[in-house]
């Protein structure tokens, strides 16, 4: 992927900045979210046929990798405590289904974590029931879960698709063994071919694996190196994610040296030289960071223009509410974002005396709404149609975001967008940069010292 990047554009852009998996971002979110709120909105929700969507968060792991920006509980894996969070699961699931009023449909489930595969069997299957008792799972739902390649084997895969997961992902990051040493998370190569190859055998329908660029001691060579492991692999999916150092909320990333991450210079190259050997190889990139082979649905729906983008990542699923369930969890659901206390005794509190377990959450606004599905355009397709918002907004364009219009401007001088009658599209140089596009139509930001929660693009 040519691209002509100059030091100077390089430093101008490389500002601190939202991933914008949601907006507003869940720093604009309000501590103390009443339940009676919750409850109106998915009441709202189980009145209308569309389907739903579901996240369930296990987050448990029996081991700390330090560039983890999730929420996780470290635990030596046992029955008693994959059997104890399930009982308060079991509490919030009955919650939500009550509060739905009906039996509803999901088209999307996804387990993440921590990792799922902490449970045991036996409570995977369990967990799995107890969705089943309240939910219907469409015949052509995207199940997925994520999985730890250290703790899985052939018995435990089948058993996850007999339990009707047809989607795995799985995180990697990199082969190289200096990285992985740093990061504190050790698999090679041949360990994550044979679970690659037992989810094959398995049958599941789609592979993902992630990967990390920016991570201490990465270099060009040594993570194209790791490109071409994966390209053998051939995964279905493959996430090139950028790493988030902040250390000033997670605090294990302290652990992590400063002086060994790649220099931004040196971190764009990685991902230019990761994408151009992904698309020689027969895959298409999706978006911001990721890549699928081109018959891959998640390809098609981004030539259609039909991609859309939640917590989950991005899916080919269009505007459907989501429910979180699980500590530190987060739902959208009828225009509100709703998030789950992180804590497990709040969490355990909430739901024994009957509650919703929330800490925080957002009732949208008009003009957050408008704003969210204008991120999502650039953030999804890389395009704004002017005429059609002119149309849906009943005023030009140009009137509504006249405050973004200097913005627009700029990112045209600078390359990364181009005026293409009434289309403002993105540059193959604005893709590399197209937080920066999003955060100029981000009303939050104009707050002093907003872009300081955030890590940088770069």
């Amino acid at each position: 992927m040519s691209l002509i990047l100059n030091s100077n554009t390089l430093k101008r852009y490389n500002v601190s900045g939202p991933r914008y998996t949601s907006y507003p971002t869940a720093p604009e979110w309000k501590e103390g979210m009443d339940g009676r709120t919750y409850r109106h909105h998915l009441a709202e929700a189980g009145r209308k046929d569309e389907a739903l969507s579901l996240y369930i968060h296990i987050p448990f792991c029996s081991s700390l990798c330090t560039y983890c920006g999730c929420h996780v509980t470290i635990r030596k894996p046992g029955k008693e405590i994959g059997h104890e969070y399930i009982d308060l699961l079991e509490k919030e699931i009955d919650q939500v289904a009550s509060a739905l009023g009906k039996r509803k449909t999901l088209q999307q489930m996804h387990w993440g974590g921590g990792t799922p595969t902490f449970l045991l069997p036996d409570q995977l299957e369990r967990l799995k029931g107890v969705i089943d008792q309240h939910f219907d799972i469409d015949s052509s739902a995207e199940v997925a879960i994520e999985i730890e390649p250290r703790r899985v084997d052939l018995g435990l895969l089948i058993h996850l698709r007999n339990l009707g997961f047809n989607r795995v992902s799985m995180g990697v990051q990199d082969f190289d063994p200096k990285v992985q040493e740093a990061v504190r998370r050790v698999h090679s190569p041949e360990r994550i071919l044979e679970v690659v190859n037992g989810c094959r055998e398995a049958g599941f329908e789609s592979l993902n694996l992630d990967l990390i660029y920016g991570l201490p001691h990465q270099t060009r060579d040594s993570f194209a190196r790791t490109i071409e492991e994966v390209i053998k692999l051939r995964p279905d999916r493959i996430a090139l994610y950028s790493f988030a150092h902040i250390p000033w909320l997670k605090k294990h990333q302290k652990k992590i040296e400063a002086e060994t991450l790649p220099s931004p210079d040196e971190k764009v190259g990685i991902f230019l030289d990761s994408s151009e050997n992904l698309l020689k190889s027969g895959y298409q990139a999706i978006a911001m960071d990721h890549f699928a082979l081109e018959g891959d649905e998640m390809a098609v729906a981004y030539r259609e223009g039909k991609l859309n983008r939640n917590f989950m990542g991005y899916t080919v699923l269009k505007g459907q509410d989501f429910i979180g369930l699980g500590v530190s969890s987060i739902g959208y659901v009828q225009g509100g974002y709703f998030q789950n206390e992180k804590d497990q005794k709040a969490f355990r509190n909430a739901l024994d005396k009957g509650e919703f377990p929330l800490s925080r959450g957002l009732v949208l606004s008009d003009d957050d709404l408008m704003r969210k599905k204008i991120i999502e355009d650039l953030m999804c397709r890389f395009v704004i149609d002017r005429e059609a918002w002119a149309e849906q907004l009943g005023r030009p364009f140009d009137k509504v975001f006249e405050a973004e219009l200097s913005h627009i401007e700029n990112c045209v001088e600078d390359g990364l967008l181009e005026i293409e009658g009434k289309l403002l599209k993105v540059t193959e140089l604005g893709k590399l940069f197209v937080r920066n596009i999003a955060m100029g139509f981000d009303a939050h930001l104009r707050k002093e010292g907003a872009h300081r929660r955030f890590s940088r693009v770069i």
